[in-house]
Order: structure tokens, then C-alpha cells, then sequence
């Protein structure tokens, strides 16, 4: 495969510093007295709350449930008690609290019952909500639920590609999973194949991961071909890592699975081992903590631990740091608080220096020197989306292709004004972002205006009508006069009666009874002897009350 690779433009090669914390084995984190797991982990809609204060769980039981169609569920990491489900500090650039579930271990880490998944007999659909169930979520970037990346649906999947690349500098915990876990993560392969209905599998690895290339290749089954990838950031990212193995370039505005190929990271390769093979959620993942600490490595950690207890396993920061990133130093974000925990979408915790992270210089004007442009590995025009950005207008900087952005930050790297690029890409997508859903909201308001006056039109025609077509009847009705009106057996039948009645009463008072009744039905008789007698009751109790 080495000699059918593809080279993608631009890309950029940053120092690694993956050394530092490759170097040994993953460490599983101890357990804590206290987690504290966010509802929002994942791309898509927080999971809704299913306990509140005061609440026992277990380790593994389900704390939030899956919210609408790009959700999923989240997990208590271990036993013990509900002691807050309130806003606390995330990881997140804004710095903002989110809704989380904080909960007090009890130190027994009792957990519910894992039930392992027939995942070769089950339903496809069943299977995929199996998986939703147990919280899976892509660990490489997005963190998109894993369930729907593997519903092919009307689309025809042929290929998956399995990343293992790690482009990014410093991050190395995909690395330490490959050379440790390779059976598992092949094993989690395997599901993801059956899952797609796939013939082709590609597991892509940066040639600068040996070890972790010789530990897949040696696990890897017949029809898994483990493949080394020339090292050059963002050779990771899942449009470059799809070209360079397949020669397919991913529409403008598309995914990969628009020609028929699916991207999962190895991290989400082997929580699909571990959800399938064993029935456990997603509770845990590998993080890397490096930078300016004592001990760098790479931490078995549970979602919901405080990263200021993940640091303190690291030995904790040296004397002159200056503060953390979540994730690489391209394309992640300074930390805000260190109470903020760990969840599905942090791959790693950078402690800064001085050296090697010095501060930001002053920006200075664009000099269209098209550096930005060369580097681009999306073949987008850098220095022309910045202008129309920071001019305001968004309608030009979309015009330009800007949601093919990935904001690898290749562009920002290599300005040699220092322009902060990426930033102004991300402030021109959301506002686009924000203003489009102003228009959808007011399309719905209009639309549902028009609905509601069109109702009270069409009610308004109605009743017209109604009374139309009744007062038509009795013009009609009047018009014809009574003997046109049908006869009514019930009122004739008692008026027939009440004449009788009328006739016997008059004949009473003359002293006559009349004797032939032959001309009135045999009921109307029965009635009239019954109105006869009840007179006669009356009229005797009147006579012996006087």
C-alpha cells in the first residue's frame, strides 16, 4: 500500500515533543473521592439528567440519557452518592459552567451488571442502540456519537479507515493504546466493520509510531492492512488521512462518507471492544499529560476526574509553568479552571513553559505574502477568509469556502505577521451559525402566522357557509308552508290522544260515555282508559277530601 500513498497540499511539520510522555506504559489513575461529569460531552445535545441529590449509583449506571438524535448516554464512573446536579467548571474555551452530576465515591466502586453484546446476531439497528446506550463517542476530535457514524443508512459504506496517526505534537495516548491494547483495538475494529457491512479495512499510522505500527500489524487479522503514513501535520485530519490512503478527495461541504468512507479514531476502536466484548459504557479514557510536569506519561482516566487531580498524578507542574492547554498546542485551547473535569473529548493536558510556549506576539498587518495559502491542507485561500471576516462581511468569507475550514491551524503557524487566523475563522462560523438560526426561527414564526391566519380564514368560510345553508333551509321551509313540513307519528299520535281525552271529558259532563271506540287503534285505547282512570282517582280524592 506504502507505494499507492497520496500527498495532500500544504501541511506543516511542527516539533513532535511526543518523546516525553511515550516513553512509558499507561498508568491507571486511582480512585477519587469525588468526580464530577458533565452532561455536555459530545457534539450534538447534552444528555438529560436521571438522578438528582441524594441519589445511590454504581459505577456504570446511566446518569444522563441520550437526548434527541445526536446524543448519548452518560455514565456514573464509580459508586457512591448524588451529592449536586448543578453548573460547574468544563473544559471548554469560553470558560463557561455546564450542567454536571457531581458525585461522592463511596470507595467500593461497586458497579451494575456488564452484559457482553451478541454482536454478531444482533439486529443492526439494535445493535447501534446498544451502543448509544453505553455512551459511545468518537474520542479522535468531534466526539460525534459513535452510533451514527456506524448507520450507513441510504449511503453505500465500502472502506473504513481507522486513525491512527496522532498528527498533533505532545498527544501521545493513541500511540501508548496501540502499542499496549492492539488485540482489543483490532477486535473493536472487526464490530465496526460488520456494523458498516465493509470489505476494505485501512488502519492509517504515522510512521513516526514504529512500535505502535508493529504492535497493529502483528494483531491485525486477514483483510486489516495496518499502513505507515508519511509524518506531516494534519495528515491526522479525516479528509487528508482518506486521501492519503484512498486517492479520494471528500466533496466540497461533504463528509467522507459521501464516497463511500468511514473515519473512527483507535480510542473509539477499543471502547467498542470494551462495550461489546465486555457490556461496559464508556466510563474511562487514555489521557496524556506532558508539558512542563514531573512525570509525563499517558493516565488510565475516568470521566468526571478533576484535572487538578489528573496534574497531581503527573508529579504536578513544575516551578515557571504558566498555565494548560486541552488537547494539541494547534488545535486546542488554554485551560480555564483546573476544577474543570475530564470527559470524552480530552485527549490530553499540556502544562505550559516559558520555552516552549511563549506568549502570543502582537499581530501586524497582512502582508499577502500567501504563505498561509501554501500551507493550507484544505487548498483554501487563508488570507482572503481573514479579511472578509474581520470586515464583517460573512456572505464573502462563505463564498470563499470557509466551512471547509478545519482549523488545524497551519495558517496561524506559519504567518509570519502573527495573525491569529483561526480565531477570526471561528468568529466569522459563528455568527453565520447565529444567524441562520435567527432566519430558521423567524421562517417558523412566519411560517406558523400564516398557518394560524389561513386556520382562522378557513374557519371563518365555514361558518359562513353554515349558516348560509340554514338559512336557505328556512327560506326553503317558509316558502313551501306547513303542509309541506313532514308529518311527526310521535305529535300526531299524542295530539290524536289528547283530542280523545278532550272528547270523553266533554261527553263526561253531558252524562254521556261514549260506546264506540272502534275507530282508534287498540294502544291509543290502553292509553286512553289509563287517562280515564287516573281522571277518576283525582276527581274521587277531591270529592272525599271535601
Amino acid at each position: 500500500m506504502g507505494d499507492r500513498l497520496h500527498t495532500f497540499n500544504g501541511g506543516i511539520h511542527p516539533e513532535g515533543h511526543k518523546a516525553e510522555s511515550s516513553a512509558t506504559p499507561i498508568r491507571d489513575m486511582a480512585l477519587l473521592p469525588r468526580y464530577v461529569v458533565p452532561l455536555r460531552q459530545h457534539i450534538g445535545t447534552p444528555a438529560r439528567p436521571l438522578v438528582q441529590a441524594g441519589d445511590k449509583v454504581l459505577r456504570g449506571q446511566p446518569i444522563g440519557a441520550a437526548e434527541g438524535y445526536v446524543s448519548t448516554a452518560v455514565h456514573a464512573p464509580t459508586s457512591g452518592t448524588v451529592i449536586a446536579v448543578e453548573p460547574r467548571a468544563v473544559p471548554h474555551p469560553s470558560g463557561l459552567f455546564d450542567l454536571a452530576v457531581a458525585i461522592e465515591s463511596d470507595g467500593e466502586d461497586r458497579a451494575v451488571d456488564f452484559t457482553p453484546l451478541d454482536w454478531r446476531n444482533l439486529d443492526p439497528s439494535a445493535l447501534r442502540n446498544r451502543i448509544r446506550d453505553l455512551g459511545l463517542a468518537g474520542l479522535g476530535g468531534a466526539v460525534f456519537p459513535s452510533y451514527i457514524k456506524l448507520n450507513p443508512g441510504a449511503q453505500s459504506i465500502h472502506t473504513l479507515i481507522v486513525n491512527g496517526a496522532e498528527c498533533e505534537p505532545w498527544i501521545t495516548c493513541d500511540d501508548r493504546l496501540m502499542r499496549e491494547r492492539a488485540a482489543e483495538t483490532l477486535q473493536g475494529v472487526a464490530i465496526m466493520a460488520h456494523a458498516l457491512g465493509v470489505k476494505t479495512v485501512l488502519v492509517g499510522i504515522e510512521d513516526n509510531k514504529p512500535e505502535a505500527l508493529a504492535a497493529m500489524a502483528a494483531a491485525a487479522p486477514a483483510g486489516v492492512e495496518v499502513v505507515a503514513v508519511p509524518t506531516r501535520y494534519p495528515g491526522g485530519g479525516g479528509k487528508q488521512l482518506t486521501y492519503t490512503l484512498t486517492g479520494v478527495e471528500t466533496p466540497t461541504g461533504g463528509r467522507s462518507t459521501d464516497v463511500g468512507i468511514q473515519v473512527f479514531n483507535v480510542g473509539t476502536a477499543y471502547s467498542l471492544y470494551r462495550a461489546a466484548m465486555l457490556g461496559e459504557p464508556l466510563l474511562s479514557r487514555v489521557v496524556t499529560v506532558t508539558g512542563h510536569v514531573a512525570r509525563p506519561g499517558n493516565f488510565e482516566t475516568r470521566i468526571g476526574t478533576p484535572l487538578a487531580d489528573l496534574l497531581t498524578a503527573a508529579g504536578g507542574a513544575n516551578p515557571g509553568a504558566v498555565g494548560e492547554i486541552i488537547g494539541g498546542p494547534m488545535m486546542g485551547f488554554d485551560l480555564m479552571d483546573l476544577a474543570a473535569p475530564v470527559t470524552k473529548a480530552v485527549n490530553c493536558l499540556i502544562v505550559k513553559d516559558p520555552v516552549h510556549f511563549p506568549p502570543r506576539p502582537a499581530p501586524l498587518p497582512c502582508i499577502r505574502c500567501g504563505a498561509c495559502a501554501r500551507s493550507c491542507p484544505a487548498d483554501l485561500q487563508p488570507f482572503e477568509m481573514y479579511w472578509f471576516s474581520r470586515a464583517k462581511d460573512f456572505g464573502k468569507a462563505q463564498s470563499y469556502n470557509l466551512f471547509d475550514c478545519i482549523e488545524c491551524g497551519c495558517c496561524a503557524y506559519v504567518c509570519p505577521s502573527h495573525i491569529p487566523l483561526v480565531d477570526f475563522f471561528r468568529f466569522a462560523k459563528s455568527e453565520i451559525w447565529e444567524r441562520e438560526q435567527e432566519k430558521r426561527a423567524s421562517d417558523q414564526a412566519r411560517q406558523r402566522h400564516e398557518f394560524k391566519e389561513f386556520r382562522l380564514e378557513r374557519e371563518k368560510q365555514e361558518k359562513a357557509e353554515k349558516f348560509a345553508k340554514a338559512a336557505e333551509k328556512q327560506k326553503e321551509a317558509a316558502a313551501a308552508g306547513p303542509a309541506a313540513a313532514p308529518a311527526d307519528p310521535e305529535a300526531e299520535k299524542k295530539k290524536a290522544i289528547l283530542q280523545a281525552a278532550l272528547e270523553r271529558a266533554a261527553k263526561a259532563k253531558e252524562g254521556v260515555t261514549p260506546k264506540n271506540t272502534d275507530h282508534l287503534p287498540p294502544r291509543v285505547e290502553r292509553e286512553i282508559a289509563e287517562i280515564d282512570a287516573r281522571r277518576e282517582q283525582v276527581v274521587g280524592k277531591e270529592g272525599g277530601e271535601g
